[in-house]
C-alpha cells in the first residue's frame, strides 16, 4: 500500500521540504507553478505507474509564463476559464493505488482557438514587420 507519507516524501525529495500534509494543496504549499507542476505529475506517473491520460493541467495550475504574455491581458488562458481543483498527497496516494488519474472534471468547454496566443503571434508579426521597415529605412 502506498501511503500519503510516501507521496509527501517523494514530492519533498523532488523539490524541497515544505510542511506538506495529507490534505495540502501540493502546488500551493510547495510553491511551484507552470511546467514544474506538470513535471511533478509526470514523475509521479512514472514512479508509481499511474495512467495520467485524463489529467487536465488547467484545472490544477497556471500556464507557464502566462503572466508575461501580452495576450493574457486581453484573453483568458485555459486555467482562468475553469475553477481550480487542488491536488493533495492523499489524492496522489489513491491514484498510485488504483494506477489511474481519477478526477471527474466538471463539464467545461474551452475555445477551439487560443485567442491569447493568436494575439501574441499578431503582435510578434507586427513587431517584426516594423523592425524590418525600420532597418530598410536606415539603409536607404
Amino acid at each position: 500500500m502506498i501511503t500519503e507519507k510516501e507521496i509527501i516524501d517523494f514530492i519533498e525529495t523532488e523539490y524541497w521540504k515544505s510542511n506538506l500534509q495529507s490534505d495540502s494543496d501540493i502546488f500551493e504549499t510547495v510553491r511551484i507553478s507552470g511546467d514544474d507542476c506538470y513535471e511533478l505529475i509526470e514523475k509521479f506517473s512514472k514512479k508509481y505507474n499511474v495512467d495520467i491520460s485524463n489529467f487536465l493541467w488547467y484545472f490544477h495550475h497556471e500556464e507557464e509564463g502566462s503572466w508575461n504574455s501580452i495576450g493574457w491581458h486581453f484573453y483568458k488562458t485555459p486555467d482562468k476559464l475553469v475553477e481550480r481543483i487542488p491536488i493533495t498527497p492523499k489524492m496522489l496516494a489513491q491514484f498510485a493505488e488504483t494506477k489511474k488519474w481519477e478526477i471527474n472534471y466538471p463539464y467545461h468547454q474551452l475555445p477551439e482557438k487560443r485567442k491569447d496566443i493568436l494575439f501574441n503571434q499578431i503582435v510578434l508579426i507586427i513587431t517584426a514587420i516594423l523592425a524590418i521597415i525600420g532597418f530598410l529605412i536606415n539603409i536607404i
